[in-house]
């Protein structure tokens, strides 16, 4: 297997199990994204899901400026047959999606090969595979691969406005994040309530900067409760726009929200959620969202009572990668 870490640039292809050429990218020139985009719409308006999520876009839209590695499985007419997208969350910690057009099995599970062996390339680690919505092709291509399936993230949905308001604990002020001010404190307080969590925890600010420089970032959308001891909690929301036939209208999701541990039980993390949708729904959006473990009892029960209910179900797979000598 061969890399092109220009993007755009001399193509140097492999092959996949002696099957097809296969381009592998570190670097990726406007027009490979462009074809990764057409064959992500194609797979979302066959399955009405998309096949890829945030991790993806991001490594796509910054040029390949992380350890992104991306391999495009060439169709014809200059078309894509599939992708797949590796990118590094923390140290010995990456991500992987990958789909083909018409679910191709086999030719997936060696693109997921494929994807291990970059890993094994750039220093090895625990490899999450995310598959959306998943199917029996989903754990078919794990068993060929070796994945073993790790979580289950669910994504709820709930109309807007909710018929209640937030009941902030005594002495709680509410704010709206301030970039360049509040970047401290508030990795301080992901970090303590994320400390377990595989991709939310250990956020450095390299990572909280690079969100707040994506176009969907609004600081009016990002609340902070203080109380005497400082930050206590927070709920980070973001507004995506209508993207029809799949979503006809914007959708607020709960980015992320978080509790300082020190704080739980107060009833903080429940005004959290509510002052978060309030915001969401007195901008237009009139559907809340967000994602959640599906083991996270005490969380989906939180949920559940506000109104939520399941919209879709995401499975994680994983394995872990020696280091090629």
């Amino acid at each position: 297997m061969t890399v092109d870490e220009n993007g755009g640039g001399e193509d140097r292809p492999g092959t996949l199990d002696g099957m097809r050429e296969v381009r592998v990218l570190e670097r990726f020139a406007p027009a490979d994204v462009e074809a990764v985009r057409h064959l992500a719409d194609e797979i979302e308006a066959a399955t009405n899901t998309p096949p890829f999520g945030e991790t993806t876009w991001l490594g796509l839209s910054d040029g390949g400026t992380r350890d992104d590695v991306g391999l495009l499985l060439p169709g014809a007419d200059d078309r894509l047959d599939g992708y797949a997208h590796v990118a590094r969350h923390h140290a010995g910690a990456w991500s992987l999606e990958a789909a083909t057009r018409g679910d191709d099995v086999e030719a997936r599970a060696a693109l997921v090969r494929a994807a291990l062996d970059a890993v094994a390339d750039h220093g090895g680690g625990h490899v999450t595979m995310w598959a959306h919505s998943p199917t029996e092709g989903d754990d078919a291509v794990a068993t060929l691969t070796a994945l073993a399936p790790e979580r289950d993230l669910l994504q709820l949905r709930v109309p807007l406005p909710l018929s209640e308001s937030p009941r902030w604990p005594a002495g709680t002020t509410v704010r709206a994040f301030l970039p360049g001010a509040d970047e401290d404190a508030w990795l301080v307080v992901n970090n303590r309530a994320f400390a377990a969590h595989p991709e939310q925890g250990n956020w450095t600010r390299e990572i909280l900067e690079r969100r707040e420089a994506e176009p969907w970032f609004d600081p009016e959308g990002f609340l902070l409760a203080f109380d005497d001891d400082g930050l206590a909690g927070f709920c980070w929301t973001k507004m995506h726009p209508a993207h029809p036939p799949l979503e006809p209208d914007p959708l607020g999701e709960i980015y992320v929200i978080g509790v300082d541990p020190s704080r739980q039980g107060t009833g903080l993390g429940r005004a959290l959620t509510i002052g978060g949708l309030d915001s969401l729904a007195r901008r237009g959006i009139t559907h809340g969202m967000l994602f959640v473990d599906a083991d996270n009892t005490a969380a989906v029960g939180l949920y559940t009572a506000l109104g939520f209910t399941t919209h879709r179900l995401d499975r994680a797979y994983g394995c872990d990668v020696e280091a090629r000598a």
